[in-house]
């Protein structure tokens, strides 16, 4: 599989880089399964609440927020284990070369897209906090997710420039 996850030969440094985009990638799927398994409950107790005409105010914010937690903070650890759809049974008829060379070019554009995803974001962001943008019921900033989606994105962009290094040195699959 050649992901960043294994540890494979090389230098120290190489070892160290691939723990610390494997340990971010795994602290933002963490986060986004926490993420997930709130907005899951606070679903399932406004909707009882709703039964007996008590809602919970707010909900509709607190879900579109951890919904964006949730994508955002599940990028980097699928793109590291591959877990996207990919189609490759064109790719299988290639030589391992141009395989190489297609995969890397893929990568490049992924890093690309985003690194100004990313960028753009935080760059939002900063844009939201100084603007003082709140959602409308539970004032609840929207930088912070920004910032967060932001992180993410260019975690997303570690995975994929330790992979281009992989493959240039020979030891992708």
């Amino acid at each position: 599989m050649g992901d960043l996850s294994k540890e494979s030969a090389g230098g120290t440094t190489n070892n160290v880089l691939r723990r610390l985009i494997y340990w971010l990638s795994k602290v933002l799927e963490v986060v986004a399964a926490i993420s997930l398994l709130f907005i899951m409950i606070l679903t399932t107790c406004d909707v009882i609440g709703r039964a007996f005409a008590r809602p919970i105010i707010g909900t509709y914010e607190i879900v579109s927020f951890g919904a964006g937690v949730i994508v955002g903070f599940s990028l980097p650890i699928t793109t590291l284990e591959k877990g996207h759809v990919y189609v490759d049974f064109l790719l299988q008829k290639l030589s391992p070369p141009v395989q190489r060379v297609l995969q890397s070019a893929t990568n490049l554009m992924g890093l690309a897209l985003f690194l100004g995803a990313g960028y753009n974001l935080l760059k939002m962001a900063s844009d939201l906090q100084r603007a003082g943008e709140v959602s409308s019921t539970l004032q609840l900033p929207y930088y912070v997710i920004a910032y967060g989606i932001g992180f993410s994105c260019l975690t997303v962009c570690l995975v994929l420039a330790g992979e281009l290094v992989t493959m240039a040195a020979g030891r992708h699959s």
